[in-house]
């Protein structure tokens, strides 16, 4: 009998994966994560009955989330991971030698211990000895920091669920406040392909260009993300992600990548007509 497993992007429309077998499965006091295997995404994790990432495309995610502000930012020494439990955000900052410390704040401990288990390549960035890992409330965290970080990554996995509060008009002010005169927030923005969607992604655009100076989107195309089209913002409190964008020296670091480049970076910004016009009228509401 043949096995697959669904991930619904909407009610009407699902992404099917044909699985080999079943690795993990067990309802935490967050969410219900499963593990699977797979020959054509190899092994995939999903939570809440949707797919967080694959063995096969989550290096697309995670060298995004990263390479692009760390390509602008000139002199980032402290990072602060929101989620980010399974290790893969932690695993590209790590290449950067620049970098003092690294603080991964992620609530569910089970999942940072499935990600060991299960995803070894990706949970390695947790084992550098600049990573500090706080098993708590992102929101909460938050409150209590003022000037500390040069670059904020936002890596929570949904706007409506156990990580709700990180997409809040609360949250946007924390990471401002907690950001040092120069820095950088960057946060998964999700895809606005389907209308369900679409209203998560003006929010989000709403809440980080009034919060920020400077406010944009990027792209990538992940085949596991819903619609296999996802967005990521940019708010900084002085660098541009264009202007700024420092390719020379960002090349003479050496770190392999399989996704990003830099010409990748500056073409990751010219978004379709239909995304620039949403992102658009947010900007415009008061």
């Amino acid at each position: 009998m043949e096995l697959w497993f669904s991930d619904y992007h909407t009610d009407k429309v699902a992404v099917s994966v044909k699985v080999e077998k079943q690795l993990f499965g067990q309802e935490t006091d967050f969410q219900r994560i499963d593990v699977f295997d797979s020959k054509e995404f190899g092994r995939f994790l999903s939570s809440d009955g949707s797919i967080v990432f694959s063995e096969k495309d989550e290096f697309v995610y995670d060298e995004m989330i990263v390479h692009v502000p760390m390509a602008v930012h000139p002199q980032v020494k402290r990072v602060l991971v929101i989620g980010g439990g399974d290790g893969g955000v932690a695993r590209e900052l790590s290449y950067y030698k620049e970098i003092k410390q690294i603080d991964v704040v992620e609530p569910d401990r089970v999942f940072v211990d499935v990600c060991k288990k299960f995803f070894p390549d990706n949970a390695c960035g947790l084992l550098d000895e600049r990573v500090n890992i706080y098993y708590e409330d992102g929101l909460r965290f938050l409150r209590t920091k003022h000037d500390e970080y040069d670059l904020i990554i936002n890596d929570a996995i949904d706007p409506l669920g156990h990580t709700a509060g990180l997409f809040t008009k609360e949250f946007y002010g924390n990471c401002y406040r907690a950001l040092k005169e120069d820095g950088i927030m960057v946060y998964q923005h999700g895809s606005p392909f389907y209308d369900e969607d679409e209203e998560s992604c003006r929010v989000m655009h709403r809440k980080a260009s009034h919060s920020f100076p400077i406010s944009r989107v990027y792209q990538a195309h992940i085949p596991t993300c819903s619609s296999g089209y996802w967005l990521f913002g940019f708010a900084s409190k002085k660098y541009h992600p264009l202007t700024d964008l420092d390719a020379a020296r960002w090349k003479e670091r050496g770190i392999k990548t399989w996704y990003y480049t830099t010409n990748l970076h500056k073409g990751a910004f010219m978004l379709p007509k239909y995304v620039e016009d949403m992102l658009e009228e947010e900007e415009d509401r008061k």
